[in-house]
């Protein structure tokens, strides 16, 4: 057994600009890799370019990450990144900046190399990485892994590489101008990488504390999810800051968990969902959880996995996600042209500890 977490985490109020000569220590140049609009509505940004300023760091802005970022975007970083001379990267936001960041360090620290390295087994040095999230979902601030688009293909898949990030600036203010949808759906998806990698081929008694951590702490704030939902109300105006800090705090905690693991069938079937459907990352996840518990073979776990959210059943659990989430309709073309791609899907089966049958796997969908 290992347990392996390489990246620096701070996790606090004004956490960026009371790290600054951590961001400082990475390197002279930034290149500051996140979207058009969030981080400079929730403040993100403007810490960032502070932090930097007071350390006399120069830094470039690429804003142009799009949600589930395409490989075509991050070689469009690199070549700004190599032109600005720049030695390290800071990714702002959800999931989408913070790994588009880890690959767009790596493209730049090997500049001679096409596009399709990405996919390639071979190991490749990058540029120091930063992460400040946004968003408490997808924990990339803490883990190796960068999932890109590839349109070739129409669907999502991780790079080949594992690049973990130098360091964590979480703060868990940046949550409190996100939409009820993007902070539920990302929530879900926290969610779900602990579900997957407690019930993974690869869990053992060491990397499992982090899953069962983290499943404690989602018990402690999903009915004030819940009650978001039925008010209708954006997060800011019915959750406390106290429940801001949990999110934060399971976003991280299961990217830890799944650092070890990795993630396990919902994942797989999420992505052709989120591709051709346009469904957000979180919910096509999440609308396979119930059918992941139902046909799970060990029902010891599968009930430790209820018990320790806090329910019952697994009933219980798809009412409760199915009013955060509502259900999603799968054309049944698509759904059978996703059910084929995780049948050969190696990589998602491996993780699965017993025999997938094909006709289980079609009933994962409701």
């Amino acid at each position: 057994m290992q347990i392996y977490m390489p990246t620096n985490v701070y996790s606090e109020t004004h956490c960026v600009k009371n790290h600054s000569k951590d961001l400082a220590a990475l390197g002279t140049s930034a290149l500051v890799v996140t979207g058009k609009h969030s981080s400079r509505v929730n403040g993100s940004l403007e810490d960032v370019q502070n932090a930097l300023e007071s350390e006399d760091i120069s830094c470039t802005i690429f804003d142009k990450i799009e949600e589930n970022p395409s490989i075509e975007t991050v070689m469009e970083a690199r070549e700004l990144g190599i032109q600005q001379k720049v030695d390290f990267v800071i990714g702002i936001g959800g999931g989408s900046p913070m790994d588009a960041a880890k690959a767009i360090a790596m493209m730049i620290a090997n500049p001679v190399e096409r596009e399709s390295v990405l996919y390639e087994k071979r190991k490749l040095p990058a540029l120091p990485v930063a992460e400040v999230p946004t968003t408490a979902g997808t924990g990339s601030e803490v883990t190796p892994y960068a999932i890109l688009t590839i349109h070739a293909r129409r669907t999502k898949q991780s790079i080949s590489h594992k690049i973990y990030p130098s360091l964590a600036l979480i703060d868990s203010r940046y949550l409190k101008t996100a939409s009820l949808d993007t902070l539920i759906d990302t929530a879900v998806d926290a969610l779900a990488h602990l579900i997957e990698s407690y019930l993974n081929t690869n869990a053992n008694s060491y990397n499992r504390m982090y899953s069962e951590k983290g499943l404690s702490l989602f018990s402690e704030i999903k009915e004030a999810l819940v009650q978001c939902r039925r008010a209708g109300k954006e997060p800011v105006l019915t959750l406390s800051d106290h429940v801001f800090e949990h999110l934060m705090q399971i976003a991280a905690t299961a990217g830890m968990a799944i650092t070890h693991t990795g993630t396990s069938l919902p994942h797989g079937l999420s992505y052709p969902i989120t591709y051709e459907m346009k469904v957000s990352h979180g919910k096509a996840v999440g609308i396979f959880l119930p059918g992941f518990l139902t046909y799970y073979k060990n029902k010891e776990d599968v009930q430790f996995v209820l018990k320790q959210i806090g329910f019952q059943t697994v009933e219980d659990f798809t009412a409760y996600l199915d009013e955060l989430l509502g259900t999603v309709e799968i054309p049944e073309e698509l759904w059978k042209t996703d059910v084929k791609s995780i049948l050969e899907n190696q990589a998602k089966l491996k993780n699965y500890p017993f025999k997938m049958e094909e006709t289980t796997l079609y009933a994962f969908r409701r």
